[in-house]
């Protein structure tokens, strides 16, 4: 179990009822910065603790790993310099019957403030301007005391919060649903092209043929049988320009169990062939799966294209 601080300031509204926290992927410079890419390692049975307006003012257990997701468009005006794409979590929020200002408790909590990349500044108890930061089991506990009994229990592991279920999968379906809608309306496109990039969603049709020209095994399990693997896209088919949607070297014949793993984010390759495993991914259910985690494992070399293809997935969908 991991523990987190998150300011809402702006988003608050939004972010508590709707449960999740949601940010861009990179900042207005196009950069990676630390807050954005901590989105990465939250994985389900975190706590989170929520800051907003000078007050920490919910607590939540995180349902869902990270996953890629569009702006919400209940954020309005708020974050309007923000990327339209990127970081969802979701999360069961809990709101504090009796918020507490940090800064009335800074004495209290300075000896368990990190140092480095403090949700705090030590002087004023006052928050520092970041989205996202991880904190240590001491800390937590430090603001749990302060909360209630029912938090400090969470922290502990001796209260288990109430958690609906994960809809990862439901919101990326809906999101897909709307970028096929603007396919399939858009007058621009002929019949018969719309027809195989809808196809090409459910990884069928034009691409599925191409891709098989290209590759012909599942990369990790050796797998050779065209009907027991799926055509996926290495660059998600909702992110892709239409060129790119039935683009071969977007993509890898993998078995259903190694697709689900690559196109979650959970593993990924490097360019020279290795298998990369992420961080967060639950290494005894890849054991289990048969997914080679204790040792290097090679899955052989890839063209330019295939190449250029597997960086994005690395720098915008693998979970660190």
């Amino acid at each position: 179990m991991n523990y987190w601080w998150v300011n809402q300031k702006q988003t608050y509204s939004h972010e508590i009822p709707g449960g999740y926290m949601w940010s861009p992927k990179l900042n207005a410079a196009g950069k990676h910065i630390r807050p954005y890419d901590l989105m990465r390692k939250l994985v389900p049975g975190d706590i989170v603790f929520s800051y907003a307006n000078a007050l920490l003012k919910a607590v939540g257990v995180v349902k869902s790993y990270c996953y890629e997701y569009p702006k919400p468009t209940e954020f309005g005006a708020a974050g309007q310099y923000w990327s339209e794409a990127g970081w969802r979590v979701d999360v069961e929020y809990k709101e504090i019957v009796n918020p507490i200002r940090t800064i009335d408790h800074i004495e209290n909590l300075r000896p368990f403030l990190p140092p480095k990349h403090s949700p705090l500044k030590s002087e004023s108890g006052y928050a520092n301007e970041s989205y996202l930061f991880d904190i240590p089991k001491e800390f937590s506990l430090a603001l749990a005391d302060l909360l209630d009994r029912w938090v400090v229990d969470l922290v502990r592991g001796d209260y288990m919060m109430e958690v609906s279920r994960d809809r990862t999968y439901e919101n990326l379906v809906e999101w897909e649903d709307r970028v096929e809608a603007q396919i399939t309306t858009d007058d621009s496109i002929d019949e018969t092209e719309k027809y195989a990039l809808v196809l090409a969603r459910r990884g069928q049709g034009k691409y599925r043929d191409r891709l098989l020209t290209l590759e012909r095994a599942c990369r990790i399990t050796g797998v050779d049988r065209p009907n027991h693997l799926v055509a996926s896209h290495t660059k998600p088919w909702r992110d892709c320009t239409n060129s790119e949607r039935l683009n071969p070297e977007n993509g890898f014949m993998l078995t259903p169990t190694v697709d689900h793993l690559f196109d979650k984010g959970f593993i990924s390759f490097e360019d020279n062939g290795d298998l990369l495993v992420s961080s967060v991914a639950d290494k005894e259910s890849l054991r289990k799966m048969k997914i080679p985690v204790d040792s290097v494992a090679n899955v052989g070399i890839f063209t330019s294209g295939q190449k250029q293809f597997l960086e994005w997935h690395r720098e915008y969908l693998l979970l660190q």
